[in-house]
């Protein structure tokens, strides 16, 4: 790199930390020159450039020391003040946990534990404010079991619908972990998954368990959250069970803020969908993410049952205002369909993203015309109610929060235009199987945009990923919008 293209060097101390925050429309690239770093717990190479774009917020640490380059820096500075050490104190209590959980189903001497939770993998629950830094502390987890060497692949679930996971925005997903997980892109929180990119690279061996809430705010149709996210847990302790072994590598379960702002009541909606987690996903730790009344309440609430720790909030976490989220939404939905390539700063020629070559990385979605009756349509409950006000005087409301209600492309206000659809699983084959609410319990295999709607021939446009035919499947669409 020359002086001409800008570069720039920083030296980093033991524990310190190199913070940096992207403008639209730039992109950055990180070389570690020598020693050792890591990005969000995911180590890095030396002399490899390392690239950044879509408005990316991250930051490069080292334990030992490191000196890395980087190009055409935008908003950054170095902080020698992390809580990066007790996130791996963290990571050490859960590794012994694993160690003993291990030793239990192999009917091995049980190392001595301070409690009999001790012996139980970790299924950590992570709470914090909005803007706190959770998923950023999820992925540091995660990334340092599976750095340990010793076969981990813990579970990942993302419950905050606002963020998508490997999903779109508006799902709820789980997924083993099995390598790093990269950043690089706001636009891919948690690396791309396997179902909607090239599996070239190793960081799309990530096969999601994922079903569609439809929208970005949790307590819009708490109902439906609840029971998303014990359907979620449900089909993790299947997996679970069908392989005890590995289940000792635990499960991390990130959530939405949402969860940590409401009033301090047991009855309140934010307090119900934390006991859905727990109780769905078996949590024996908390994590509360710099919130202290949120810890105390936690405390009194399940200090006797399982353990509440508050950890520190990273001093790197950057206030994100609702302009940049919408705009995080679309970059994760144009990802989805296109792929995501990273344009290097003049300079540099090539760069790899999350570490790994960039090969294949676009996308050819499809863009389809089908008969309004090749697709069957349903939207969830309370978006097809008229307010009480509009009632007949004494007529009680037909439509539940949770019924599926038909959507008819021809009719107008249908609302279908530029909305992302999600694909379900098809329906239990056995007739004598199926129920009424079915539908709510399907996983999601894709999602598809509807670009055109032709009403007088009844036929629309919908973009796919991929080629494959949608005839005699069944969607549902939330308040997602996409165009391009």
């Amino acid at each position: 790199m020359s002086k001409e293209n800008k570069s720039k060097i920083w030296e980093l101390e033991p524990e310190n930390e190199y913070r940096f925050e992207l403008d639209a429309g730039t992109s950055l690239a990180i070389t570690l020159v020598r020693g050792r770093a890591e990005i969000f717990g995911a180590e890095m190479v030396e002399r490899k450039p390392y690239l950044f774009g879509s408005e990316c917020k991250a930051a490069v640490f080292t334990w030992v020391g490191c000196t890395i380059e980087m190009s055409q820096p935008s908003t950054d500075y170095v902080s020698d003040e992390t809580p990066m050490t007790a996130y791996a104190n963290l990571h050490i209590a859960f590794e012994q946990m694993r160690v003993r959980a291990l030793a239990k189903i192999h009917g091995s001497p049980v190392p001595e534990a301070s409690s009999e939770l001790a012996s139980e993998p970790p299924r950590v629950l992570v709470l914090g404010p909005e803007n706190s830094g959770k998923t950023t502390i999820c992925k540091i987890l995660a990334n340092y079991a599976v750095r340990t060497g010793q076969g981990w692949s813990p579970l990942l679930a993302n419950v905050d619908p606002n963020e998508g996971g490997w999903a779109a925005p508006g799902a709820l997903s789980a997924a083993a972990i099995h390598g790093p997980i990269p950043t690089y892109s706001p636009a891919n929180p948690l690396g791309f998954a396997a179902t909607s990119a090239p599996t070239t690279l190793a960081s799309n061996t990530i096969l999601p368990l994922s079903y569609w809430y439809g929208h970005p705010d949790a307590k819009r149709n708490p109902l439906l959250m609840d029971r998303l996210i014990r359907n979620l847990g449900v089909n993790i302790q299947e997996k679970v069970d069908q392989n005890p072994e590995g289940q000792t590598a635990g499960i991390i379960v990130d959530t939405p803020s949402s969860f940590a702002s409401g009033p301090a009541g047991g009855n309140d909606t934010r307090q119900k969908l934390i006991k859905a987690c727990i109780e769905a996903f078996r949590i024996n730790v908390i994590l509360v993410v710099g919130h202290e009344k949120l810890n105390v309440e936690m405390q009194r609430g399940y200090g006797s049952l399982l353990t509440v720790v508050k950890i520190p909030k990273s001093g790197g976490v950057v206030e994100l205002d609702h302009g940049y989220r919408e705009r995080v939404h679309k970059y994760q939905l144009h990802a989805y369909m296109y792929g995501e390539v990273i344009q290097p700063p003049p300079g540099i020629k090539a760069g790899t993203q999350g570490g790994e070559t960039l090969t294949e990385l676009r996308l050819a979605p499809s863009s389809t015309v089908i008969n309004f009756s090749d697709l069957t349509i349903y939207r969830i409950g309370a978006e097809t109610m008229a307010p009480s006000s509009a009632l007949p005087i004494g007529a009680a409301r037909v439509v539940s929060e949770m019924q599926p209600v038909l959507v008819d492309p021809s009719q107008p206000g249908s609302g279908l235009l530029n909305s992302v659809l999600a694909v379900l699983a098809p329906f239990h084959p056995d007739e004598n199987e199926r129920y009424d609410e079915e539908l709510l319990d399907l996983t999601v295999v894709g999602f598809v945009v509807v670009t055109n709607l032709d009403v007088p021939h009844k036929k629309m446009t919908v973009l796919s990923p991929t080629q494959g035919s949608l005839v005699g499947k069944t969607a549902i669409v939330g308040s997602y919008e996409w165009q391009e």
